[in-house]
This record gives C-alpha cells, sequence and structure tokens, in this order.
C-alpha cells in the first residue's frame, strides 16, 4: 500500500491546504500546449491583420510552430517511460 501512496504523493502538488492530484500528467502536459498553441496562433492571426503588429504576429506563429514539435516529443517520452516503469516491473 506504500507504493501508491508514493505515486499519488509524486503526481500532485501542494497548494495551501490542499493537493492537487494529476492522474495522467502527460495527458495534461499534451493539453496544455495544444491549449497554448491555439492561442499563439489566433492571436498571431488577429495581430497579422494590422500591419504594425504583424512583426509580433509572426514572432507568435513561430513559437506555436515550434510548440507543434513539442506534442510528438511529450508523447515519445511518456511511452519510453511507461517502458521503463513496466521493464523495472517485471524484474
Amino acid at each position: 500500500m506504500n507504493q501508491p501512496q508514493h505515486k499519488e504523493q509524486k503526481n500532485s502538488i501542494q497548494v495551501g491546504r490542499f493537493d492537487i492530484f494529476f492522474k495522467k500528467p502527460y495527458q495534461i502536459l499534451y493539453n496544455i500546449n495544444d491549449f497554448l498553441i491555439s492561442i499563439w496562433f489566433l492571436v498571431g492571426s488577429i495581430m497579422f491583420l494590422y500591419e504594425e503588429w504583424k512583426r509580433v504576429g509572426v514572432w507568435l506563429f513561430i513559437i506555436g510552430s515550434g510548440q507543434l514539435a513539442i506534442r510528438p516529443t511529450i508523447r515519445i517520452i511518456h511511452h519510453i517511460h511507461l517502458k521503463r516503469h513496466i521493464k523495472n516491473n517485471n524484474q
């Protein structure tokens, strides 16, 4: 029973008297990344409509494009982590 408690502590953040638990931390990272990508592209698109804001809009597109590369990286890290965890349990 001590092992599940350790896992819960590992996937939680203490905020004052409360603990925020993350059941699927990689899925949460993936969703936060997707949300930020949508914000960068939406705001960048609006800024691109105005000549004086085009440069900032282009930089937001570049940031969003860079974050698109993070999506498969999060998946790869998640799968590698699971394989290592499963391998360690079988030994």
